[in-house]
């Protein structure tokens, strides 16, 4: 049991996938009479699908940070939908597991580190940031534009490729992937689906013929990306298979700029919603650029005097839930909170419920950044704030969304001004995202410096 369920262990959703609801009772059988203050709650009938758990009381207790410790891969194993499965591929990340699984992640965090990011990556997240920013004027889609930034800053942390046709075309198939991972994995009855598997099959071709290439050049001079580490089977355990690393980063570069890109995007559109919180922000921002000018790139020292900033990318973060919760599958019957879940049941985690829960957050549906300016307020949250998920499956590449994130406001505030197109709304099924990928009109700032 990884470390995210024990922050979470009365958010159980559970699925009855596994077996069928028992019967109703017969007519007039007397309700179950329920036990008296005081006394254990019995667990549940095996087929029972017990309701969702504990919703009176949140807080994790002793005994499932114990089991959290002690039981990963012994009570629950990762367990996705067969969409998602089948887009991703057997040897990604998200469904490793065991050793395995450990070393991969230690891998992909060894490239996503604050070291990494410091020593490597922030030149180029600075650099495409502003490129990109460069070509805006008037209309603006802010959802395609943050998909095409951070799909750009995830191909070169990977295989170290500036933007190009090659990638222009990878990313519009990779588009057409994630436009299938809700949908029914039957081809034959999805059209999505099925688009989405044939641009899998394109996405993946093309991810083989770089992989192939880069091992005959083994003899020159080694690039400091993700695939050099995977050729080279970096972290112990030997090298690994084309496929594999093929695999790999096709998961890599869906966690590394779809989510990211969302983020993006709801972090404006919750900023110009609150025009105190924008003010503040491009305050702060304004003070860095005026102390470095108007050409000079972004430093560590500059990310890390954003506090203001980091106020906005929490609160993005807990208000949108981009990743909504994780799915589990258990592994044997597991009992919590008096409740058993049978062995094989699919149980889901929500991340949403907790972090818009009133109990935890004060006016939680409402978008406000100062409340991380209270210090007590922010260590109360920090059990149950995990919009990266917990344990040995956290997000590796949760810093690394935070800088690319702090760099694009740092660039979009004290360049431009903009005004929403359209009204848009916010929608969080199947995934979180606006409805008409929230179109502004921008226009460059007059700066009074």
């Amino acid at each position: 049991m990884d470390n995210t369920m024990t922050l979470f262990p009365s958010l159980l959703l559970v699925a009855a996938l596994s077996h069928p609801p028992p019967p109703p009772p017969p007519h007039g059988h007397p309700p179950e009479t329920p036990p008296a203050a005081g006394e254990p709650r019995p667990a549940l009938p095996r087929r029972d699908p017990p309701p969702h758990l504990g919703l009176q009381d949140r807080k994790p207790g002793a005994l499932h940070r114990r089991k959290g410790r002690q039981n990963e891969g012994r009570l629950f194993e990762s367990s996705y939908p067969g969409s998602i499965c089948n887009l991703l591929g057997k040897h990604s990340l998200l469904l490793m597991r065991g050793s395995l699984h450990k070393r991969m992640h230690s891998l992909t965090m060894s490239f996503a580190n604050s070291s990494i990011i410091k020593d490597h990556l922030l030149v180029h997240i600075d650099r495409l940031v502003r490129v990109n920013l460069e070509s805006w004027t008037g209309r603006v889609l802010l959802m395609e534009e943050a998909k095409k930034i951070t799909f750009e800053l995830t191909v070169k942390q990977l295989m170290s490729f500036d933007p190009c046709e090659w990638t222009e075309n990878l990313m519009k198939e990779y588009m057409l992937v994630i436009d299938g991972f809700f949908a029914i994995p039957l081809p034959l009855f999805s059209s999505t689906y099925r688009r989405a598997i044939q641009a899998r099959g394109k996405v993946a071709e093309a991810l083989d013929l770089v992989v192939k290439e880069r091992r005959k050049s083994e003899g020159a001079e080694r690039k400091n990306d993700m695939l050099a580490a995977l050729l080279e089977g970096d972290g112990g355990g030997g090298g690994f298979s084309d496929e594999e690393i093929v695999d790999f980063l096709v998961a890599l570069l869906v966690a590394g700029y779809e989510t990211t890109s969302t983020i993006m995007t709801l972090a404006v559109k919750f900023l110009t919603e609150t025009p105190l919180a924008l003010a503040q922000l491009k305050e702060e921002h304004d003070e860095i650029r005026a102390r470095k000018g108007d050409s000079e790139a972004l430093e560590w020292d500059d990310y890390k005097s954003m506090p203001f900033t980091q106020c906005v990318v929490n609160e993005t973060l807990r208000v949108a839930n981009i990743i909504s919760g994780i799915f589990r599958r258990t592994m044997t019957d597991v009992n919590i909170k008096g409740y058993t879940i049978p062995k094989g049941w699919k149980v889901f985690a929500s991340f949403r419920a907790v972090h818009l829960d009133q109990e935890h957050f004060k006016d939680a549906r409402s978008f406000n950044p100062w409340r991380w300016q209270d210090s007590s307020a922010t260590a109360n949250s920090t059990s149950v704030f995990a919009p990266f998920g917990g344990g040995p499956r956290r997000c590796p590449g949760s810093e690394l969304a935070r800088v690319e994130l702090s760099v694009f406001l740092h660039h979009l505030v004290t360049r431009f001004s903009w005004i929403p197109a359209e009204e848009d709304k916010l929608v969080f099924f199947p995934t979180t995202r606006t409805q008409k990928r929230f179109p502004i009109i921008v226009q460059p700032r007059v700066q009074a410096m």
